[in-house]
C-alpha cells in the first residue's frame, strides 16, 4: 500500500474515464444506428458530436453527483447502484432531448436495450475495478482513541467496510498521552472519537510530524471554525464565525426557489397524491392524512402533515416515539409509502405555506426536541433556519441517525449555506430515495434515536482497557 498510496486519485481517474468511454461508446452506437433517425433531422458529423458531448456532460455531472465514479471509497454496491442510476437518468434526459428533437414519443425499447448494456458493463467494472483496489490497497490498520461519548457507532460503520478499515485496537484516552504516542508506530492510521480538544490537538501532532492519518470525529465548534471567515484587524489575523442567519437575499431567493419547486411538484404529483390518498383510506377506513405538531425555525410550532402510515391509535399511550425496525404500528401500505418516501408528499403544502423549506433540518417533534436539549442543549442550533422537506442530515444520514450526529450534520448546511448548496442536495436527494437503510428504524426499545443501548458496552470495553 505504501508502494501505490500516491497513485490512488490516478488509478480512479482512469477507472472513471474507463467506464465513463465505454457508456458514451454504447451511446454513441446506439445513437447512429438508431436515435440519429429517429430525432427526424439529418445530421453533419459535428452534429453528431455534439449530441455525444451533451450525454457524456450529462452523464459525467450524476456521476459525480451520486458518486458513482468513487471506486475504493464507497462500498462496492453503493458504486453499481450509484453509476447505474447515474446511467438511468443520463438516459431519461437522452429520450427527452430526443423527443423533442423528433417532436413526438419514441419507441423506449431501443432505449431500454442500451440501458441494458450499460447495465452489463457498470457490473463488470464495478467487480474489476474494486478487485484493483482490494489488491493494491489492503485495508489500513488502525488505533482508535476514544473518549467519555459512546464510540462504538463510529467502530460498527467503520467495520462495515474492512476492505478500507481495519480496527485492531482500541484505547481509553485515560491510558495517557505518552502510551497513546508509544502505540502509533504499529498503526497506519489513527481514529480520534470525541477526546477532549487538549489532548486531541496533541495526538494529530504528533501523528502529523510522524506522517499518520489521522480521522477525527469534529466537535460542535469544529464545523463553527470551520465555516468560519479569515479577515484582519490591522495586522492581526482574525477568524470570524458567523452567526448561522441567512442573509436577506439568501432568504428571498430560497424562498422563491422553495415556491416555484413545490407548485410545480404539486402539479406533476396530483394523480400520485390522489392514489397515494385513497390507498391509505382504503387499508383500514382510517383518514389519509395526519398532522402532527413539529418545530422550526426559530422554535416555532406547526402542523406538519403526512399521509397516514401507522394505524389510528399508534400513540395510544400518550408516548412520542420514532418508528423502529419491524414497528407493528406501521400497516402494509404505510410501509410501502414509507420506503418509497410518498407519506411525505404533503409537505409541499407545508412549504408553499412558509412552515418549511424544501432543504433544511427535519422537523422533530417538540417532546422529542427536549428529550434531546436535555442532554445537548445545542440541539437547539438546528432552529436556525427553517425545517425542510429533505437535508443534509437526511442525504449522509438515516432515519436513526444519534441526535448529536444529526446536529453536527445540520450545523454543516447551516454553516455553509448556499443556493448551490439546495440544488445540489435536491438532486442528491433521489439517490437516497430508494436506499433502505435512509429509512432503517431505531432498535426495538428506544423511542429516540439515542445510543443508551450501546453506552454499557461502551463502558465494558473501557473498562477492558
Amino acid at each position: 500500500m505504501k508502494n501505490y498510496e500516491q497513485y490512488k486519485r490516478v488509478i480512479r481517474f482512469f477507472t472513471a474515464v474507463a467506464i465513463l468511454a465505454v457508456e458514451m461508446g454504447i451511446y454513441w452506437v446506439a445513437w447512429s444506428g438508431y436515435f440519429s433517425q429517429a430525432a427526424g433531422t439529418p445530421f453533419f458529423r459535428r452534429g453528431d458530436w455534439l449530441m455525444a458531448a451533451v450525454y457524456g456532460l450529462m452523464l459525467l455531472f450524476f456521476s459525480r453527483m451520486y458518486g458513482g465514479l468513487k471506486i475504493g471509497y464507497l462500498e462496492r454496491g453503493n458504486v453499481l447502484y450509484s453509476q447505474m442510476l447515474s446511467a438511468i437518468l443520463a438516459n431519461a434526459f437522452a429520450y427527452l432531448q430526443i423527443a423533442l428533437l423528433a417532436k413526438r414519443f419514441l419507441n423506449p425499447l431501443p432505449f431500454l436495450l442500451m440501458s441494458g448494456a450499460q447495465a452489463v458493463a457498470i457490473c463488470v467494472w464495478t467487480f474489476l475495478a474494486n478487485r484493483l483496489f482490494e489488491k493494491l490497497f489492503p485495508p489500513r490498520q488502525m488505533l482508535l482513541v476514544y473518549g467519555n461519548r459512546p464510540s462504538l457507532a463510529l467502530m460498527d460503520k467503520m467495520n462495515c467496510r474492512k476492505d478500507r478499515y481495519q480496527i485492531r485496537e482500541m484505547v481509553h484516552v485515560d491510558v495517557g498521552l505518552e502510551t497513546i504516542r508509544k502505540m502509533t508506530p504499529g498503526y497506519d492510521a489513527v481514529v480520534v472519537c470525541d477526546v477532549p480538544s487538549a489532548i486531541r490537538n496533541q495526538i494529530l501532532k504528533h501523528c502529523y510530524g510522524e506522517k499518520k492519518r489521522v480521522y477525527m470525529t469534529p466537535k460542535i465548534s469544529d464545523i463553527l471554525v470551520r465555516s468560519a471567515e479569515d479577515i484582519n484587524l490591522f495586522d492581526t489575523p482574525l477568524i470570524m464565525a458567523r452567526n448561522g442567519q441567512m442573509s436577506i437575499e439568501q432568504a428571498f431567493f430560497k424562498r422563491a426557489m422553495d415556491i416555484a419547486f413545490a407548485g410545480a411538484a404539486c402539479l406533476a404529483a396530483l394523480p400520485l397524491i390522489l392514489a397515494t390518498a385513497a390507498a391509505v383510506k382504503l387499508q383500514d377506513g382510517g383518514p389519509a392524512l395526519y398532522r402532527q405538531k413539529r418545530l422550526t425555525i426559530h422554535g416555532r410550532e406547526f402542523y406538519v402533515y403526512k399521509f397516514r402510515s401507522m394505524r389510528v391509535d399508534a400513540e395510544k399511550d400518550g408516548v412520542a416515539r420514532l418508528a423502529s425496525d419491524g414497528d407493528s404500528r406501521i400497516t402494509p401500505v404505510g410501509g410501502f409509502i414509507r420506503k418509497v418516501r410518498l407519506d411525505e408528499l404533503p409537505q409541499l403544502f407545508n412549504i408553499l405555506r412558509g412552515d418549511m423549506s424544501i432543504v433544511g433540518p427535519r422537523p422533530e417533534r417538540p417532546e422529542i426536541a427536549r428529550q434531546y436539549e436535555e442532554e445537548m442543549p445545542e440541539f437547539r442550533y438546528r432552529l436556525r433556519v427553517k425545517a425542510g422537506l429533505t437535508g443534509y442530515a437526511q442525504v449522509f444520514g438515516k432515519y436513526n441517525t444519534t441526535p448529536y450526529d444529526k446536529l453536527k450534520l445540520d450545523l454543516h448546511y447551516i454553516q455553509n449555506y448556499s443556493l448551490m448548496l439546495d440544488v445540489k442536495l435536491m438532486v442528491q436527494t433521489v439517490k437516497i430515495l430508494f436506499m433502505r437503510e435512509s429509512t432503517q428504524g431505531v432498535a426495538a426499545g428506544q423511542t429516540t434515536a439515542t445510543m443508551e443501548c450501546r453506552t454499557n458496552r461502551n463502558k465494558e470495553i473501557k473498562s477492558n482497557g
